[in-house]
């Protein structure tokens, strides 16, 4: 690989990166705010943070097609076309958010009780939940935009929004949470109340920038016809299934461990964010991958777009090696973070110390799985990434987590180890897809 190569991956990456990074921040502000209201509550806001994560994935699989559409419109250097496919991703956000979101909203109470066994989580997580659904729509449109700004290699914009919109959101977590300064406290309300104004402020931002820059590229200007919201519904369709099911998986792993004990479950939140926040830089590089490879085709040059899927690996890898030293080496310190109260954080901390290290362990080819997989995306192979994702989730990893947390009653390491062995096992597949170059062939 180039030096030039490497320079082009991280000027594209880097602010993708740090607009991860900051989504980190907050996600692990937000929970340890709301640790300190005990685990009730984290257990709450946990199993609502899943519920909402799926009704958000019903759009923001739209991102994708989004960028795949606009990067190969960019290599094709029709630059007055590239924002059409981001006004059809903003109107099917409205038109499939708005109705979602009041429909969500109604049925939350019922959702939860049918879920989570335990009522006081329950009354901790449907509030939270009911505010988080009412920004179906701005997350809708805030993800079409993330598509369009990577496309067009535009990151800088993506990185200042996302940068503000998380200072924001802390900032009246800390005010509404525990009601400082004369706002009231609203516990986990709050928290869900902060997250929504904050959606809506980076959409209302997202909109003022694309007025000022990108009018000449279609932005508002141009109504997508019909062939091009058939081909972005045809894009954004397979990952807007794959998000869904992915979420509502995780889902129903909460369910599961939620029959096991409401103190595996507050352990079981911390861990999937933290996993979560350790996959963030694979989803930025990912997306840097899916704009060089999208690009590459409409240049029509599909052995350089083979080339980037794992020159970006090449240029990356040890941010990944990085981010495992933590959690292999620190363990009980990191959990502490998130367990503090005096009375039950070391046997939180006893729970999470195997499953984060496992975690720790799999960081990097996780992070190769998902550079993989969005370069898949960003050339149009959306219906091959769904099936491998949803079939070795669904057909294989959550009927073996049921059958080891409650038929058997082995407890949170096995179910880890298993989640370990199927995200490995999606990587290779995803390699072997990219592999055979038949992904060269597809149409966008």
């Amino acid at each position: 690989m180039s030096v030039q190569r490497f320079r082009e991956i991280w000027w594209l990456a880097l602010p993708i990166l740090g607009a991860m990074l900051s989504q980190v921040v907050l996600n692990m502000v937000d929970l340890a705010m709301v640790g300190h209201l005990g685990a009730t509550a984290l257990a709450g806001v946990g199993a609502a943070s899943f519920l909402h994560f799926t009704a958000f994935s019903a759009i923001t699989g739209l991102s994708s097609a989004v960028q795949a559409m606009a990067a190969r419109r960019h290599g094709e250097g029709r630059h007055d076309e590239t924002a059409v496919p981001l006004n059809g991703g903003i109107l099917l956000s409205v038109l499939i958010g708005l109705p979602l979101s009041l429909l969500l909203i109604e049925r939350a109470p019922a959702i939860f009780a049918a879920l989570y066994a335990d009522p006081a989580v329950g009354a901790e997580g449907t509030a939270y939940l009911q505010f988080r659904l009412a920004g179906i729509v701005a997350v809708g449109i805030n993800f079409s935009f993330r598509g369009y700004w990577s496309a067009v290699r535009r990151t800088q914009l993506y990185l200042a929004v996302l940068f503000g919109m998380c200072v924001l959101n802390i900032a009246l977590d800390w005010l509404l949470i525990f009601g400082k300064f004369g706002f009231p406290e609203m516990g986990t309300r709050g928290a869900g109340l902060a997250n929504v104004i904050s959606a809506y402020a980076g959409a209302a931002a997202y909109i003022g920038l694309a007025l000022a820059n990108i009018r000449n590229a279609g932005f508002l200007r141009r109504v997508p016809s019909a062939e091009q919201l058939k081909s972005l519904l045809k894009l954004g369709l397979p990952s807007c299934a794959q998000n869904l099911l992915f979420a509502g998986g995780f889902s129903v792993l909460l369910w599961i461990i939620g029959h096991i004990g409401t103190a595996e479950l507050a352990v079981t939140n911390v861990l999937i964010n933290v996993t979560l926040a350790a996959v963030l830089p694979g989803m930025a590089f990912g997306l840097a991958t899916a704009a060089l490879t999208g690009s590459a085709l409409g240049r029509h040059d599909p052995d350089d777009a083979y080339r980037w899927g794992w020159d970006v690996f090449r240029a990356t890898w040890w941010v990944f090696a990085l981010l495992a030293l933590p959690m292999v080496f620190a363990t009980d310190a990191v959990l502490h973070v998130f367990f503090n109260d005096p009375a039950t954080a070391d046997a939180l901390v006893a729970i999470g110390r195997f499953p984060l290290r496992l975690i720790g362990i799999g960081v990097t080819l996780d992070g190769l799985g998902f550079i993989l997989m969005h370069a898949l995306l960003g050339v149009g192979a959306s219906a091959s990434v769904a099936l491998v994702a949803v079939g070795l989730q669904w057909g294989l990893f959550l009927p073996a987590a049921y059958a080891a947390g409650i038929v058997l009653g082995t407890g949170l390491p096995a179910i880890w180890m298993l989640m370990t062995g199927y995200r490995a096992l999606q990587t290779a597949l995803f390699a072997s897809l990219w592999m055979r170059k038949r992904w060269s062939k597809i149409k966008v």
